[in-house]
């Protein structure tokens, strides 16, 4: 293979399993669409409310605790298969359910497989792609996170406006959710064209596939070397989940960790959800507040492009401390706009238009970046299980409480506190965050021990 016939094919491999981020995007953001329709339907309260949407995410709490585990033992690709299937019975399931139980049943599968994708798509871009432009590749995972779920406040909008509110609670919901079984279906049929990592190969001792694998995604004089790297540190002395606690680890352990639960806790889920309720309090109507939600799906994804283009230039860092400084500017007006309350809708949503912007250029790609490549290859399935789990436990919070918390203090309180929360993960990103552009994955292991 020539050198464009390289990158074509690594864009490629990347694409495919970057997907599993459009469906993670389409199947947490179709509830924002579907949510008042199913209070109605079923007659939830605040709580229930939180219930119906968060219990997804429960779901992507235990499919991120068990993917690692079974991506180390049975290989990435065959467990990323998995997930697809089960995203596919989730959408019809939660399409014709007759009560809120099987609603939240259907959901829960979906969640499996939404948990499992969200640590096992970006680890492994992370293993299949070449140093130089890692970071880009990886972020296109959050791009497809993105456009999953713009596309999927398109079809809701779409979707709620071809007939009346009874109709929508009725059956437009349905329509939205079960429409999520066609990307589904594609994900999980393009997974079979995709190789194993390589690295996870040369921990199997199957080190002759990993080196082709290697041959097509890598420059002839690099690749023997980058495999005779991986086997370093993989035939180093296997340890248990406990080593990853020791000094040497620890520290990325704890990098992880707190990246992945103020990724969720700053509030962009409480937006990406919420968002049509929060400018009905505002005054605007369903339809205008669908509308609003979709120009937030645009400048979401147009700041995730940024992130593509910078995040190998600048570096990760940088652009953290940059878009947390913009998050917490726009917490604090968006908390002032309930304090006062101010009845401008058009500004309030200039406040969430730039939070979205910071975040989307930040740490929105930035923490799968990140929790991809900073643990050592034997144990980086387990290792992201732990962080990533971390993270759902987070959306979890955010998820089920937001609804809660807006009755109980309203929205000035709420968006301060998701302020306070982002201003603690700057200061975390100023003083234990260090750089790792430009660093192959062994290198970058080696960061730690020093």
């Amino acid at each position: 293979m020539n050198e464009l016939s390289k990158v074509k094919y690594t864009y490629l491999i990347s694409a495919v399993a970057a997907f599993g981020g459009l469906l993670f995007g389409y199947d947490t953001a179709v509830i924002a669409g579907a949510i008042g329709y199913l209070q109605v339907k079923f007659e939830l309260s605040p709580m229930l409310t939180g219930w119906a949407a968060s219990s997804a995410i429960w779901g992507c709490v235990f499919g991120a605790l068990f993917a690692g585990a079974l991506s180390d033992k049975y290989g990435r690709k065959k467990v990323l298969l998995l997930s697809g299937l089960l995203f596919t019975l989730s959408a019809l399931g939660s399409a014709v359910p007759d009560n809120l139980t099987q609603f939240v049943l259907a959901r829960f599968i979906g969640g499996l497989g939404v948990g499992s994708a969200s640590m096992l798509s970006p680890l492994y871009i992370s293993e299949i792609a070449p140093a130089q432009i890692r970071g880009m590749l990886v972020t296109l995972y959050q791009l497809a996170i993105v456009f999953g779920i713009n596309i999927i406040y398109i079809v809701n909008y779409l979707i709620a406006n071809t007939h009346d509110q009874v109709w929508n609670v009725q059956l437009g919901w349905r329509y939205m959710l079960g429409s999520e079984g066609i990307p589904a279906i594609l994900f999980f049929v393009l997974l079979f064209f995709v190789p194993e990592s390589p690295r996870w190969l040369v921990k199997e001792n199957r080190s002759e596939e990993a080196l082709k694998i290697l041959n097509k995604i890598d420059r002839p004089e690099e690749t023997h070397r980058i495999l005779e790297e991986i086997k370093e540190t993989v035939n180093e002395e296997k340890g248990s989940f406990l080593d990853l606690f020791k000094p040497g680890i620890r520290k990325a352990m704890v990098v992880g960790s707190v990246l992945a639960f103020f990724s969720q806790v700053t509030g962009i889920n409480a937006i990406i959800y919420y968002a049509p309720e929060i400018f009905k309090q505002v005054g605007f109507g369903s339809e205008s507040a669908l509308f609003q939600t979709m120009i937030i799906g645009f400048v979401n994804m147009l700041f995730t492009l940024v992130a593509i283009r910078l995040i190998d230039y600048w570096g990760r860092r940088t652009l953290l401390i940059w878009g947390l400084s913009g998050m917490v500017s726009c917490l604090l007006g968006m908390g002032m706009f309930f304090y006062f309350e101010i009845t401008s809708g058009p500004l309030l949503l200039l406040f969430i238009l730039g939070f979205i912007a910071s975040f989307a250029s930040s740490l929105g790609p930035i923490p799968w970046v990140l929790i991809s490549e900073i643990f050592p290859t034997k144990t980086r399935g387990t290792a992201m299980s732990f962080s990533i789990v971390i993270l759902w436990l987070g959306v979890v919070l955010i998820t089920q409480f937001f609804p809660v918390l807006l009755s109980l203090f309203g929205g000035a309180f709420t968006f301060w506190i998701f302020m306070i929360n982002a201003l603690i993960l700057l200061i975390f990103t100023l003083i234990f965050i260090p750089e790792t552009k430009q660093k192959t994955l062994e290198e970058i292991q080696e960061i730690w021990k020093s």
